[in-house]
């Protein structure tokens, strides 16, 4: 057991920098949708999303095109009407819904609070696996989404970060939970878009790369409306690096080395370094933002956990045996 992990030691310290990007992205989001008191954030929640998902359209196009240059069929656009039916789907769910929804979300709640709480993600792709999939809810998935509800209740109900209004943090923690929602939906179409096209042999990479580009397409009215109302507002020094930060590394980077890491160690070994994820998140607030770090949350954290484990173990269970 100690050789393999020997043997794959770079796979894992890729991950653990993954699981500091991903941490780290909570409070740079707070800073870009804040700023700091001495200087407060110049652009709107929709037009910073754009900027950001305009890098990595770009990244990703020029990514595929490097790495697929030799294949006979580069496919940049879907291939035909069906799939760009579901890109655009996906597009509107799991870059403009969800993208605007966390800009919006991170402007009303701590960086620490949001990322304890986003885990809860598998949750929601257990309850859509229902209807969508034709998945059961068993009691181990139906208590582990009971334990998981419960810790979300005791992160907003009494977060240590009281700076922040009860309300505020209310509307912020609901608007990063339909957002976990929103990426749960994704999750469940690109695996359903992909068993429909099997023939077709469309790769997960093939799928992102469509959907980014249509949603940062979808998210453009958006940033036109809030220039409009707002004027027109250069970006300072900080938020250009906040966002190259969260399109390049956050988005792209880390989502490639998480590719890898299920490539090279299996995707329950990877799974598990998305559990350091709110860990990172909590330290960063703490660390940047000056945010506090209560019992409530690590109990909290503790709950999602644990649920979200049981979730999974009962989900893979399911699905091995179909």
């Amino acid at each position: 057991m100690f050789e393999n992990y020997k043997r794959d030691f770079s796979t894992h310290l890729i991950l653990l920098f993954v699981s500091i990007i991903w941490g780290t992205s909570w409070a740079a989001a707070r800073i870009l949708s804040n700023g700091f008191e001495d200087n407060p954030a110049t652009m709107g929640p929709a037009t910073s999303a754009w900027i950001r998902y305009l890098s990595v359209v770009i990244i990703f196009y020029i990514w595929y095109s490097y790495k697929f240059f030799n294949r006979q069929s580069v496919r940049f656009l879907p291939p035909n009407k069906s799939i760009f039916n579901d890109m655009c789907v996906l597009g509107l769910f799991g870059v403009m819904v969800y993208q605007l929804l966390f800009m919006h979300g991170m402007k009303w709640t701590a960086a620490g609070d949001a990322s304890v709480i986003m885990p809860i993600n598998p949750i929601f792709t257990a309850l859509l696996a229902v209807p969508l999939l034709g998945q059961k809810i068993t009691k181990n998935i139906f208590y582990g989404m009971l334990i998981s509800i419960i810790g979300v209740i005791i992160i907003v109900g009494w977060s240590p970060n009281t700076d922040i209004t009860l309300r505020d943090r209310m509307l912020g923690d609901s608007m990063i939970l339909i957002a976990a929602f929103s990426w749960a939906l994704c999750s469940i179409i690109t695996k359903k878009t992909m068993i429909k096209n099997i023939k077709l042999r469309i790769l997960p990479s093939e799928i992102v790369i469509w959907y980014s580009l249509i949603g940062w397409i979808m998210l453009t009215p958006w940033m036109v409306m809030e220039i409009i109302s707002n004027d027109i507002i250069k970006p300072n020094f900080t938020e250009i690096i906040i966002i190259l930060y969260l399109g390049i590394f956050s988005t792209v980077l880390a989502n490639v080395w998480f590719a890898i890491g299920i490539e090279k160690i299996g995707p329950t070994s990877t799974s598990a370094y998305i559990f350091l994820v709110p860990v990172f998140g909590i330290l960063s607030g703490w660390l940047i933002l000056g945010e506090n770090i209560g019992l409530s949350m690590i109990l909290g954290f503790i709950l999602i956990v644990g649920g979200v484990r049981k979730v999974q173990i009962d989900s893979s269970r399911l699905n091995s045996s179909q």
